[in-house]
């Protein structure tokens, strides 16, 4: 393994490689600086791109660097006019907004760089350690393990996602029947095609990806027409001082513990990331009562937690094959594309790539600290660009991006539908995150699950008992969940109270 890691180093230290994670943090950012343009869409329209490129190690790099880009470039108009870029933002609004009406934008824009720089960097050389026994251990599952973790994968996503429990679920049930569609994977027999042939190898990702992510936030964009940026929103006031970063340290570094916990549990993400860390930062400050009128450390603690979910959301991806959110489920399309299989076996057959991939996202952040300092005020003045000057590019990419990635007539209308599932999944306050990941592990469960019936044959009895690891989850799967219900249900009765007093 030590050898492959080596292989890995010196297949990553290439300066195309660098050229284009470059190009992908300054999209990111460009895509994150914009309000309403989500890291999510970002990825969803660049996804095309970095399998054209044919090499994994261009590709797979460029949309990691779109991925660290948009989730701190969610970050500027959430400092400079209230608006959260992405979802990751929305705790860095809190303090980030007051510090630029105080006249410290530059302050906090910079506060805002170097805690997701260093939080990103601990948690991702994190995820260059992990990897190895994890991947270690992994190698041991078989079917049962497999579909266990899925299975419990599955529940965490629905319980976590956005909104309340029961939707969640629906969209999870949505996507694993949007999965189902196509030959069946053990008799090969057609299943909910309606006669169509397009549909015998079922839905593909990325026309799927892009329509339920990019059109459903196009159509928003037209519906709401152009904001226009605060006069508040400038980068003015003097830069961040060496003493102030040194005296958050301690908040950047609790926070990437918090992060990096986080990222490690499929579906939970950046944006509750991001306030667990703020919340964190507050109770354990001596000023708690200065947080929400202008704190430095509120800043810290948000944007640390939220990037120090970047690198560990890998682990479950590279060794089970499971996204741990919505992006990195448009980076498991990227490697599918790529003839990478993400699971179990990745790591012995594809060894040197996959080092290479990680080695590079943790170089990334040193790229990632120089170009976010000198185009901080470029992404500053990019808050005001007007969304009629966008959208019409937003649509070219979103149309050539799905057409170029297979070449096939029925996956733009694979994108217009789902766009349509998309738009409405909106106007009803539906979570498409879960859908997405029950469209990609529905029917990686399925299989497995076929493959563990076939092994246990008539005696299951014996075969649940001799398969530990497998029920082992089975069995953590009803407390773990059911904490999570806890918590949900605690935070629903309390926004209820609220709602009662006002």
């Amino acid at each position: 393994m030590i050898e492959t890691l080596l292989a890995g180093l010196d297949a990553a230290l290439r300066i195309d490689t660098f050229v284009w994670i470059s190009g992908g943090l300054l999209l990111g950012m460009l895509m994150g600086s914009l309000p309403g343009f989500t890291t999510s869409m970002g990825m969803s329209l660049l996804v095309p791109i970095s399998f054209l490129v044919g090499d994994p190690l261009i590709g797979i790099p460029f949309l990691i660097g779109v991925y660290k880009g948009g989730i701190y470039g969610g970050s500027i108009p959430a400092i400079l006019i209230s608006m959260p870029g992405t979802g990751a933002s929305i705790a860095t609004v809190l303090d980030g907004y007051e510090l630029t009406k105080k006249g410290q934008a530059r302050k906090a824009l910079e506060m805002g760089l170097y805690a997701s720089v260093i939080s990103d960097l601990c948690s991702d050389i994190f995820t260059l350690v992990m990897i190895i026994p994890v991947a270690a251990i992994v190698l041991g599952f078989g079917p049962p393990e497999i579909a266990s973790i899925m299975f419990l994968s599955l529940v965490i996503i629905a319980v976590t996602s956005t909104g309340s429990v029961i939707k969640g679920l629906l969209m999870l049930c949505l996507g694993v029947w949007f999965g189902f569609v196509g030959a069946d994977p053990f008799s090969g027999m057609p299943r909910y095609t309606f006669g169509t042939n397009e549909l015998y190898d079922g839905f593909h990702l990325i026309p799927m990806l892009i329509g339920l992510f990019a059109l459903p936030e196009i159509f928003n964009a037209v519906k709401e027409g152009d904001i226009s940026g605060s006069s508040v929103g400038r980068f003015v006031g003097e830069r961040l001082r060496f003493d102030e970063l040194k005296k958050s340290l301690r908040t950047i570094g609790r926070s990437t513990v918090i992060g990096t916990g986080i990222g490690l549990i499929p579906g939970l993400g950046q944006p509750i990331a991001a306030m667990m860390g703020y919340i964190a930062a507050k109770n354990a400050s001596k000023h708690p009562e200065n947080f929400g009128k202008g704190e430095l450390d509120g800043v810290a603690g948000a944007e640390a937690a939220n990037n120090a979910v970047n690198g560990p959301t890998m682990v479950p991806l590279l060794t089970l094959g499971i996204p741990g959110d919505a992006v990195t489920a448009l980076l498991l399309g990227a490697f599918m594309m790529q003839g990478l299989r993400p699971g179990p076996a990745l790591l012995e057959t594809n060894g040197e790539i996959v080092f290479a991939i990680l080695i590079a996202m943790v170089i990334a952040n040193f790229l990632f600290l120089v170009l976010g300092y000198i185009s901080i005020p470029l992404f500053a003045r990019v808050v005001t660009i007007k969304r009629s000057l966008l959208i019409p590019v937003t649509i070219m990419l979103a149309f050539s991006g799905t057409y170029l990635a297979r070449s096939n007539p029925f996956d733009i209308v694979t994108l217009l539908g789902f766009g349509l599932v998309g738009i409405a999944a909106r106007s009803a306050k539906f979570d498409v995150a879960p859908m997405v990941m029950g469209f990609i592990l529905g029917r990686e469960l399925e299989y497995t699950f076929g493959q563990t019936l076939a092994l246990a044959g008539t005696d299951w009895v014996h075969f649940a008992l001799t398969e530990r690891i497998g029920m082992t989850v089975v069995v953590l799967a009803t407390p773990i969940v059911g904490a999570l219900l806890g918590v949900r249900m605690s935070r629903f009765r309390q926004r209820a109270l609220k709602g009662g007093q006002a």
